[in-house]
């Protein structure tokens, strides 16, 4: 069975930083893009980052981009999320996501597609 759990979401300052973590357990996603999704309460599914199988290939949303990095340990089978500079827009239930056709780029991730795997989502609430 395949499981993707993340974990490090919490309660953070505007300003603040926070790292979340997704690992995969149950099959290997080394040849495959890994990624993140958020949703906002009342708000649709968004693409936040994603990082293509060789870890040099990346992608961002536009609202992110100067303030977060995403990379990956294909040795632990796991996918980060460095965020700073946090601001109460950022402020949801993250998703880590992964699969997809092999060998894709990270851009590819931006569009849902039924193969993914995805997490149950960790929380984070930026907030004074």
């Amino acid at each position: 069975q395949v499981q993707l759990v993340e974990s490090g979401g919490g309660l953070v300052q505007p300003g603040g930083s926070l790292k979340i973590s997704c690992a995969a357990s149950g099959r290997r996603f080394d040849n495959h893009a890994m990624g993140w999704f958020r949703q906002a309460p009342g708000k649709e599914r968004e693409f936040v980052a994603s990082i293509d199988w060789t870890g040099r290939d990346t992608d961002y949303w536009d609202s992110v981009k100067s303030r977060f990095t995403i990379s990956r340990d294909n040795t632990k089978n796991t996918v980060y999320l460095q965020m700073n500079s946090l601001e109460p827009e950022d402020t949801a239930v993250y998703h880590c996501v992964a699969g997809g056709s092999p060998f894709s780029t990270a851009h590819d991730m931006r569009v849902i597609l039924p193969s993914y795997f995805w997490g149950q989502g960790t929380q984070v609430t930026v907030s004074s």
